[in-house]
């Protein structure tokens, strides 16, 4: 597959982990573990508004990826996000994890595919 579109293939991918994650789990709450997790963190009072506020913007961040608008900017947010959303869960709430702390690893290889998709050039060895 042709460099471009295996960038644009390995984008869609990451916009759908976003926009998953927001739309479904968040927004549409089908995963209430995703409001657990911003209760514990977040507090208990707003828990609901507060998950589904940040389901909004993680399908914001599906968009933005998909615009390919400042799309460094973009990865490194992403990069930023990732890794901050997951030490406060680590740290706050790894009984509420899908894979309880070893999610981390998870994160970091989700962050790492962001890397390599955004910073990285193809070589090709033809």
């Amino acid at each position: 597959m042709p460099f471009g579109k295996q960038k644009n293939v390995v984008n869609i991918g990451i916009a759908l982990v976003w926009m998953i994650n927001g739309v479904f789990c968040k927004v549409l709450n089908y995963v209430p573990r995703h409001q657990l997790i911003v209760a514990r963190i977040l507090g208990e009072t707003h828990a609901a508004l507060l998950t589904r506020t940040i389901g909004i913007l993680e399908a914001g961040m599906a968009i933005w990826i998909l615009s390919r608008i400042k799309s460094r900017w973009c990865a490194l947010a992403q990069i930023l996000l990732v890794a901050a959303m997951n030490v406060i869960e680590f740290i706050a709430a790894p009984d509420l994890l899908l894979f309880g702390r070893i999610n981390i690893i998870i994160a970091a290889v989700f962050i790492f595919i962001i890397y390599r998709n955004e910073f990285k050039t193809h070589v090709s060895l033809s």
